[in-house]
């Protein structure tokens, strides 16, 4: 398994995590929105390794957007659920086999 599938499984349940309704709400808020910024990060981090592997980088993507206007209550939620599951999905998929490696 690639580190962009492992990152992806790791962004993945953290987005799962902040998106469950009270719980998300208060680990971003009480923390002063700075798990947002670290989502930020590791999705940055993972889309460049998903790239670099030639996997699917719509978690990725997401993930970004999803940390950008994660600070709206209603919306933030919605989003890390989508996320969680965009992520998921894409770590479950194996990374394109043609990135230069004959067997």
């Amino acid at each position: 398994m690639s580190t962009s599938r492992i990152l992806k499984w790791v962004t993945g349940a953290l987005e799962a995590l902040l998106g469950i309704p009270v719980l998300g709400g208060m680990i971003i808020v009480g923390l002063l929105w700075t798990p947002l910024l670290i989502m930020l990060i590791l999705h940055i981090i993972t889309l460049v390794l998903t790239k670099k592997d030639g996997g699917a980088s719509t978690g990725s993507i997401l993930g970004i957007v999803t940390s950008c206007i994660g600070w709206i209550p209603v919306v933030g939620m919605i989003m890390h659920i989508l996320s969680a599951v965009f992520l998921m999905v894409n770590a479950a998929k194996e990374d394109n086999p043609s990135n230069g490696v004959v067997a």
